[in-house]
């Protein structure tokens, strides 16, 4: 039995080591990238995305419920966006708030119904809208559909655009966003979406619809997000970029071709994780006809999002997060590993697989055992002790490099004492917040095999300013 515990928890920390390490590893790949787009992507070039002879046309797309708080902010955002052509359609899922009466008192709606085609399923369409103020503002007012991808069907349906951009209704975009997301389009004709790095608003000020002051939340957990949020967009997801194999674009900043959407079938509105969902199918249905396809990743805080600042807002989201990503990864098991759809089968989806799939799980059923395997003197405490250290000094490595990586790219902390901060909460995270996720992340695998659905709560703030 001894020998069995020392072989498991050997196993385990093996595991871990082999994770880390294969994070830092990627650290080549994304810097290549950060390289290769900083040389490509330079202030004339965006300028050519709006002056070419016929410039993309892009509709915004914004699925909004119970939006009420933030709308107002958003909407002025998404106006003072610096791209033209473009519309910006906001989608009034059945908001039980003031969401639509708000934008009514604001934008001064008025009711403009017309016919469209709706090649994608969505709950029924109740009124039409468009601004006295704002002509390109245009509101959708639905049926509740019970999901975003349901709300974002009925925008993308209703999109004028060649290009559409789905994002949260609670996004803050930056200025130069779709001059800059316009752009790989233009490189190459095989594009078919583009996803982009996603900043956390807690703590910055907002000033008419902009990010006038980047800055650090007073909250940690707040802190501890925007860690995550930048280990997640500027490793993983910038080496997957490198070898045009992304698998998953954020819901909260996603530009696509209108006519590559509409040919997989728009949004499913039975999945959890819509955003993963439709990036993998969208890989799988060109890959699998041999056509070209290439979906393009921007490293810039392209946009800001609010993050959860209360626990039980933020374990219900991730909840969330797990059942989607265990639900895709069920429905596409047949490409991983597959070499029929390239480095889409071959890399991201057997890494995410191995490590994002089962992490939680090993990493919780590994601890547990390895301190009742301590607490039965089959093994002795302080091997336990470095085992565990071992993991979690690999965990600070690998974010204390996204951080840098981050300050490279972006410069977006720049105060004196927010980057010693902000390696702080990176030091900090890995004793029990990382833990913490892990057992949500088990919590979730339970609720996924009950079959739960359902988006849970989650509690908005007002913006800074």
């Amino acid at each position: 039995m001894g020998n069995l515990f020392i072989a498991f928890s050997l196993l385990i920390t093996a595991y871990f080591v082999f994770w880390n390490v294969s994070q830092i590893a990627m650290s080549p790949l994304a810097i290549g990238t950060l390289w290769r787009h900083r040389l490509r992507n330079t202030r004339r070039a965006r300028g050519l995305a709006s002056g070419v002879a016929v410039p993309r046309f892009v509709s915004i797309v914004a699925p909004a419920y119970n939006e009420e708080l933030t709308i107002v902010e958003s909407l002025r955002a998404l106006l003072a966006v610096d791209y033209q052509p473009r519309e910006i359609v906001i989608v009034n899922d059945g908001s039980t708030d003031g969401t639509l009466a708000v934008m009514q008192k604001t934008f001064q709606l008025v009711p403009a119904p017309v016919a469209f085609d709706q090649p994608l399923h969505s709950a029924p369409v109740r009124g039409i809208y468009r601004s006295v103020s704002e002509p390109d503002l245009v509101v959708i007012d639905k049926h509740n559909g019970g999901s975003k991808a349901d709300a974002a069907n009925a925008g993308i349906n209703a999109a004028s655009g060649v290009l559409v951009l789905v994002i949260d209704a609670d996004t803050i975009l930056e200025a130069d966003a779709l001059g800059r997301a316009v752009l790989p389009f233009l490189e190459d004709p095989a594009t078919v979406a583009v996803g982009a790095n996603v900043g956390i608003a807690n703590g910055c000020r907002i000033e008419h619809g902009r990010v006038t002051e980047v800055a650090l939340p007073g909250s940690w957990l707040a802190r501890f997000q925007i860690v995550e949020y930048i280990r997640a967009f500027l490793l993983f997801r910038l080496a997957c970029a490198s070898q045009n194999a992304v698998v998953l674009i954020s819901g909260a900043f996603g530009l696509f071709r209108r006519d590559a959407v509409i040919a997989v079938g728009g949004y499913d509105r039975t999945a959890i994780g819509e955003d993963i969902d439709l990036t993998i199918r969208l890989q799988r249905h060109f890959r699998a006809r041999g056509e070209p396809i290439r979906i393009g990743f921007d490293p810039n805080p392209l946009c800001w999002t609010q993050a959860p600042e209360d626990w039980q807002s933020l374990r219900s989201q991730r909840y969330r997060w797990r059942r989607g990503l265990l639900q895709s990864l069920w429905r596409y098991r047949r490409m991983i590993g597959n070499p029929r759809f390239g480095k889409v089968g071959l890399f991201p989806l057997p890494y995410i697989a191995l490590f994002e799939g089962l992490g939680p799980l090993v990493e919780v059923g590994g601890l547990v055992v390895t301190i009742v395997a301590a607490s039965l003197g089959y093994l002795e405490w302080k091997y336990c002790g470095m085992m565990i250290a071992v993991s979690v000094l690999f965990g600070v490595a690998v974010t204390l490099l996204a951080v840098l990586l981050n300050d490279v790219t972006s410069r977006r902390y720049m105060r004196a004492g927010d980057l010693a901060l902000l390696l702080a909460v990176a030091s900090l995270e890995s004793f029990g917040y990382r833990q913490l996720n892990s057992l949500w992340g088990c919590v979730g695998t339970v609720q996924a095999l009950s079959g739960k659905r359902g988006w849970g709560s989650m509690k908005r703030k007002t913006f800074r300013t």
